[in-house]
């Protein structure tokens, strides 16, 4: 019998399908020069789906259903069915570019905010691309350790994160946001850590009505901007 050692190389496409709600302020586009910040928002495990009218349900979404407005673009993608975001990085990458390519935006004034699921895609799609965010606000979110956290989280060093959990959290316990502040504030990194005692999972409504939050967000700047363009975004 002959053993062999092979390995095959090739390219494989895929066709996706990401949906997702786009909101512009009133005054959009303003003056031919002029551009503007964008907030990604990445939604919940209960959120999951092709039904865009569920996005609405919590933080940002709600804010925007109940008539509040923003001085920025707000992008919130669906998530399929049975997926979390940090398998659908590639796609997350896909709309980033659509969105730079398509309006206004000030590629130094791009964040990414997210509750619960969101929160671990906030952290994991901000440690895939540590120069291409000015701030990231994960709530009550964490990593998946087989991924290399916590430890991995140490590209953020440079970034801005705002981080919200609740101190009662049977669902995501505060804990997984604890290890990765941890290793943020050991390397001296710019991050913020607020717990809200006597609050459990749904720590998301407090922190989005901090009002300290937004004006925070959007002072943030990122000089460093770079983004490699994805071999898969067509």
């Amino acid at each position: 019998m002959a053993l062999l050692t092979q390995a095959i190389e090739a390219t494989i496409t895929q066709r996706f399908r990401l949906p997702y709600f786009l909101y512009l302020p009133p005054d959009y586009p303003g003056e031919a020069s002029q551009k503007w910040p964008v907030v990604f928002f990445l939604h919940g495990a209960g959120e999951r789906g092709a039904d865009l009218s569920l996005l609405p349900r919590h933080g940002l979404m709600a804010q925007v259903q109940k008539g509040r407005e923003f001085p920025f673009l707000l992008v919130a993608p669906q998530c399929p069915v049975d997926c979390t975001w940090d398998r659908i990085l590639d796609q997350l990458d896909c709309l980033l570019e659509e969105i730079v390519r398509e309006y206004d935006v000030d590629v130094e004034r791009i964040y990414v905010t997210g509750l619960s699921m969101g929160g671990y895609g906030t952290w994991h799609w901000g440690a895939r691309h540590p120069k291409a965010f000015a701030g990231l606000v994960p709530i009550c979110g964490g990593t998946m350790p087989l991924l290399g956290f916590p430890e991995k989280i140490a590209v953020l060093k440079d970034v801005p994160v705002w981080v919200f959990h609740g101190v009662d959290d049977q669902v995501v316990p505060v804990a997984r946001s604890e290890e990765l502040v941890h290793v943020l504030t050991t390397l001296g990194a710019p991050v913020r850590f607020t717990k809200y005692g006597g609050v459990g999972h749904n720590a998301w409504d407090r922190a989005y009505a901090e009002p300290e939050l937004i004006p925070w967000l959007l002072e943030l700047r990122n000089t460093q901007f770079c983004l490699e363009k994805s071999d898969h975004c067509e």
